[in-house]
């Protein structure tokens, strides 16, 4: 094979790779909207409202950072050398599902740099223009954070991997064969991604980061911690018996923690004399419909009618979407992951079907035939 065959082969293996990832994030981009839409006490998205009682409850130190002991340790080294030489740190990629920190994450990282923050998200960068306006204007050490970079249109991605290793951005002026790139010098700074689709990344970008994060789910005694430190914020008075029984329905993250928190204290101010108790706590869950494992009306929809309506399955996505009267995507993007992670529902190459453990939580006996999937199903 000649040398310009070899090229041809490469440019269209890289177009082909293009298309699958322009392909992958557009279906991602459809089923975030659509889990947007989803309104849930559980759900792991906040909206603005929301977004605004987050800031008052954030830690703003990493001493002060409850659990991802891991990242925190790695982050606390990072940080502390870069002060020490007095240089920006490296690039620093936070992965994981939402409603773990990683937003809370980019902040503390400005907070111990002492340095300016500046916040936008991908979807908000549609054209290259738009991220030249945010890296011009920075001042040295600033600290930049894009939420959602998977999500970052292609010119502005490509603009995006000069700016992060050269500290500089081409300026197109003109169109055509008149169109001219003016170099643009910026001042050294440091970029916070965060993503929940980390392969949705491309690997051009990815490498760019000199550290990478992934966040994982809070166990129950980290959740506790937070729960008791968000109610000495909000002045909720809460026993132990109430935080533990709030720390294990709370799917593992601290965002869906601190809301049901005040959905309690809601309950409590209205209903009772303000004292958040276990056995209060478990009679405000129940009017939220969330249950002991932190299920809520649509998880237990989707795990009834594979059970009752299918017989525990295997059925397919679509068909149990009709069942449970939503969208596949809402069915597969919101209830499934949280239904497998708890080992309640499995998915095989024939369908969804119930396990035993997702049969003993509705209360009922599998039929002996029940059992996990094995590679060869």
């Amino acid at each position: 094979m000649s040398d310009g065959d070899m090229s041809d082969g490469d440019d269209a293996l890289t177009g082909a790779e293009e298309a699958e990832l322009e392909r992958r994030r557009k279906a991602w981009e459809y089923r975030e909207d659509n889990q947007d839409r989803h309104d849930s006490v559980v759900s792991p998205l906040a909206d603005g409202d929301e977004r605004v009682i987050e800031g008052a409850l954030r830690p703003k130190r990493l001493d002060d950072f409850v659990g991802q002991q891991r990242v925190r340790e790695q982050l606390t080294l990072l940080l502390r050398s870069a002060v020490r030489r007095g240089r920006p740190p490296d690039h620093v990629l936070l992965s994981g599902p939402p409603g773990l920190g990683k937003t809370t994450i980019a902040m503390i990282i400005a907070a111990e740099l002492g340095a300016p923050l500046r916040i936008t998200s991908g979807p908000a960068i549609e054209r290259s223009g738009d991220l030249a306006a945010v890296l011009s204007t920075l001042q040295e050490g600033e600290v930049v954070f894009i939420d959602e970079i998977h999500r970052l249109a292609r010119p502005a991605e490509e603009m995006l991997y000069l700016a992060m290793e050269d500290f500089r951005v081409d300026i197109v002026v003109g169109k055509g064969p008149g169109a001219t790139a003016i170099p643009l010098d910026i001042a050294p700074f440091t970029l916070v991604g965060a993503t929940t689709r980390a392969g949705l990344l491309p690997a051009p970008l990815r490498d760019r980061f000199g550290f990478t994060g992934h966040l994982d789910f809070y166990q129950p005694e980290e959740l506790g911690t937070i729960v008791a430190r968000s109610a000495g914020l909000l002045g909720v008075r809460i026993e132990d018996g109430g935080i533990e029984e709030l720390s294990l329905r709370s799917r593992g993250t601290p965002r869906i923690a601190n809301r049901l928190l005040r959905r309690v204290r809601d309950y409590a101010e209205v209903r009772a004399d303000g004292l958040v108790t276990r056995e209060l706590t478990r009679t405000a869950l129940e009017l939220y419909e969330v249950d002991e494992l932190g299920l809520d009306r649509l998880d237990r929809a989707v795990l009834e009618a594979l059970i009752k309506r299918f017989g525990g399955g295997p059925v397919g996505l679509s068909t149990l979407a009709v069942a449970v009267a939503e969208e596949a995507e809402t069915v597969e993007v919101v209830a499934e992951p949280f239904l497998v992670r708890h080992g309640l529902l499995a998915r095989t190459p024939r369908g969804r079907v119930a396990t035993p453990a997702g049969w003993a939580h509705l209360g009922l006996t599998p039929p002996p035939s029940v059992d996990l999937p094995t590679l060869f199903d």
